[in-house]
């Protein structure tokens, strides 16, 4: 097993907001994806698909990636981890389900806010059972204060979405049903909620496959292998009971969902050793809302309009994730 050099605190968490930036351009590229071809399964089959693609070229160029990929089988064999880690990359596969199924139903706004609370709450699980390579990590009453402002901060950094996400939500369950009904929407939300939960798993297992191939690459690929099998699954049975998709595409940009994809996985592998599952995620989460701030300032999409409380909301994530990190005194706060 190779041991990489633990990154401290100032190094690992600017990198876990970097790569958290990938995420809301993956969103919208997917999202433009899934629009053109009219098919979100489809959308993620192409984007997974071309994250292998760009992992298997770099895995059989880049030394590191020579060196990892040679240790994934001998790793799996003798059982260095559990064999299912391999599987990780299904849990990504998933929350893309998720995210196609659930969207247009729910709106934006109250499917970042289910996954987020999904995700930090397994965070300080996975981080308590010791499940990822970091570590056991005490659940700390700062952690648990960190937590509950993050998901404070991200319900207000999204609020000014509520509105049109849930009226658009209430008019299709109208228009299909007659009549609003609450339990409609209780499969919808549970969706992304679990899928938030399982990523801060997911990050776990990749976290300790990196450590037995030596290099996030390798576990970035078996990511991709496992969770483009799956996607490529649930298309032929999407294809079988209702056709095809649109053709693709030919502007090139709309094949970057999956090399952003890679950015934010290999990262997060990467990083759960020396920042733990919860520190990873919450500054993964701070990325995604100063991505997704930038977008809508930069390239905002037709109707947005950023407001004060997405702005205020998203500085308050910040300051969430500090109370959640910062050294406090031995005992603060303690359970």
């Amino acid at each position: 097993m190779t041991h990489a050099p633990r990154l401290p605190l100032a190094v690992g968490l600017p990198m876990a907001v970097a790569s958290g930036l990938a995420i809301p351009v993956q969103g919208r590229i997917n999202g433009a994806l899934g629009a053109r071809l009219g098919d979100g399964i489809a959308a993620a089959v192409v984007s997974f698909s071309t994250g292998l693609i760009v992992m298997v070229i770099v895995s059989l160029l880049a030394p590191r990636g020579r060196a990892g990929l040679a240790r994934i089988l001998p790793a799996l064999r003798e059982r260095r981890f559990p064999p299912y880690y391999a599987l990780a990359g299904g849990i990504g596969a998933f929350f893309v389900f998720a995210q196609s199924f659930t969207v247009g139903l729910l709106g934006i706004a109250l499917f970042t806010v289910a996954t987020v609370t999904g995700q930090t709450l397994s965070g300080l699980l996975v981080d308590r059972l010791g499940i990822g390579p970091a570590g056991k990590k005490s659940v700390t009453g700062i952690r648990v204060i960190g937590c509950i402002l993050t998901i404070a901060a991200v319900s207000w950094a999204v609020s000014p979405r509520f509105a049109g996400g849930i009226a658009g939500a209430a008019g299709a369950g109208a228009a299909g049903a007659g009549a609003a009904d609450p339990t409609a929407l209780l499969l919808p939300i549970i969706l992304p909620v679990l899928a938030g939960f399982l990523m801060s798993f997911q990050q776990a297992m990749n976290g300790t496959a990196t450590m037995h191939y030596g290099t996030p690459i390798a576990a970035t690929l078996v990511n991709f292998i496992a969770g483009t099998c799956v996607l490529w699954v649930a298309w032929s049975v999407k294809v079988a009971v209702a056709g095809p998709a649109n053709p693709l595409p030919g502007e090139w940009w709309y094949y970057l969902g999956g090399p952003m994809g890679c950015v934010f996985i290999g990262l997060g592998a990467l990083l759960v050793r020396s920042l733990g599952v919860l520190v990873t995620g919450l500054g993964m989460i701070a990325g995604q809302l100063l991505g997704s701030l930038g977008l809508d300032l930069l390239v905002p999409t037709p109707g947005t309009v950023v407001q004060a409380a997405t702005v205020l909301g998203t500085l308050l994530t910040l300051a969430a994730i500090v109370v959640a990190t910062l050294p406090w005194p031995r005992g603060a706060l303690r359970r």
